[in-house]
């Protein structure tokens, strides 16, 4: 009965969402209400479980959130992420200017929604496109190829960030995996699918969209590389110096304990978004007044993730009160399948009927935690890596984002499926792939 009332509630969400065009977030707390009531909790505990998992998941990730966009608005204004773009551009050379967009949009990508990274890279896409005559889709494949990865599996993106706190993984170890995982599926799902598919699949400019996008800053008015890749970097890197001081240092060490307060999500954000304020801010001439209308305004279309994945995080702790999980998790104990691989499938069959990311991968993170918690030798961090990219797989007319594709490249309905829906389905497989890999080393 507990593995019928686990699907049963899946059923009941997917048709919410996709058929009656519910909000998600509404729809999440339905069904973990329907978890709750079906498994027989108290109907007190079951409001009680909502409100503690609502409140548990949000602490953490309602303050990272919040810091992440503000960081993202930083480098947006000042510029910066132009900055990075032009100089690996010119790095890379005319020839190979779709390797040096997926470089940029990984680096970019890592303090903004992928949304924002796009729009605010699109610009230069058009205009590099125009000047050199190089295909539309083989420059413009490896840009969303990067930012997707990155938005789907790295920290400290929200849902990644929010799967690290379900599965209690270590961060900087979460980190340094994704990477390892994230590099090589973009470049297999970017500028090598993208040079292939551009020869088959023509893309052009919307003279309508083109003439709405801002122009390129002038070289003056952009902040240097140096400083807006220090600034971007600076809460992975410190994030990852917690983890070397963790492996090479005991847990009473001064240093190991300065290490890993410096080096913990809120904190190391904390000290990027104050950093940036200089570097990206008072540096490039805003005013106090300019800086906290930025970092006002960027936190309003926070509120709708903030939500969803909220509501993710009372569904998986109903699943956990209700005594489903543990079900769910004793039988998985008993099959052959791996965790890891189970947590993939989920998110991924979620993704293609709902259309969300975000939604996949905290059902697919509520459901198989309680898994990763019964099973010796998971690891929490390949987990996060697992759902995350199950929740990229196969995105279609479902997904705002192959809408938002369509649109700027100008692109039908058909040819938008064979780019950007076979390039995220690209970058689902390889991943795990990778992933599985991975877990017979780590």
């Amino acid at each position: 009965m507990p593995l019928v009332i686990t699907l049963l509630s899946i059923v009941f969400l997917l048709v919410l969402i996709t058929r009656f065009k519910l909000n998600p977030f509404i729809a999440l707390l339905l069904a973990a209400g329907f978890v709750g009531i079906a498994s027989g909790m108290p109907l007190v505990k079951v409001v009680d479980s909502i409100k503690d998992g609502m409140g548990g998941t949000l602490g953490f990730i309602a303050i990272v959130l919040a810091l992440g966009t503000m960081l993202g608005k930083m480098m947006a204004e000042s510029g910066g992420a132009e900055r990075i773009a032009r100089t690996l551009i010119n790095r890379f050379g005319e020839n190979n200017v779709h390797w040096a967009m997926m470089f940029v949009a990984f680096i970019v990508g890592i303090p903004v929604f992928f949304q924002v990274g796009f729009v605010l890279l699109i610009p230069l896409v058009f205009t590099i496109a125009r000047q050199t005559g190089v295909s539309l889709v083989k420059i413009g494949i490896p840009l969303v190829a990067g930012l997707s990865i990155v938005h789907g599996i790295v920290p400290p993106h929200p849902a990644a960030m929010a799967a690290v706190d379900l599965f209690q993984a270590d961060v900087g170890k979460t980190i340094l995996l994704s990477i390892i995982v994230a590099l090589p599926s973009a470049i297999i799902a970017g500028p090598i699918y993208g040079s292939w598919i551009s020869k088959r699949v023509k893309a052009s400019i919307s003279p309508e969209l083109a003439s709405q996008l801002a122009e390129p800053k002038s070289e003056r008015d952009l902040p240097s590389f140096g400083i807006t890749v220090f600034t971007v970097l600076l809460p992975v890197l410190l994030m990852l110096s917690a983890t070397v001081a963790d492996v090479t240092l005991p847990k009473e060490h001064t240093i190991r304990q300065w290490a890993d307060f410096i080096g913990s999500p809120i904190t190391s954000l904390l000290i990027a978004v104050i950093v940036s304020f200089w570097t990206l801010g008072f540096n490039r001439g805003f005013t106090k007044d300019d800086i906290l209308k930025f970092t006002n305004d960027c936190l309003a279309p926070t509120a709708t993730i903030l939500l969803v994945i909220g509501a993710g995080g009372a569904f998986n702790k109903v699943l956990l009160n209700s005594g489903v999980g543990d079900y769910i998790a004793e039988l998985a104990t008993a099959s052959a399948i791996s965790p890891i691989f189970l947590g993939w499938l989920i998110a991924a069959l979620i993704r293609v009927a709902t259309g969300s990311a975000t939604v996949s991968m905290m059902t697919a993170a509520g459901i198989v935690g309680p898994i990763a918690l019964q099973i010796p030798g998971t690891s929490p961090e390949l987990l996060v890596l697992a759902t995350g990219s199950g929740s990229l797989i196969l995105s279609h007319v479902n997904d705002s984002g192959f809408w938002l594709i369509k649109e700027y490249f100008n692109m039908s309905v058909q040819d938008t499926l064979k780019t950007w829906t076979v390039m995220e389905t690209i970058l689902s497989v390889v991943a795990i792939i990778l992933i599985m890999g991975l877990s017979y080393i780590v």
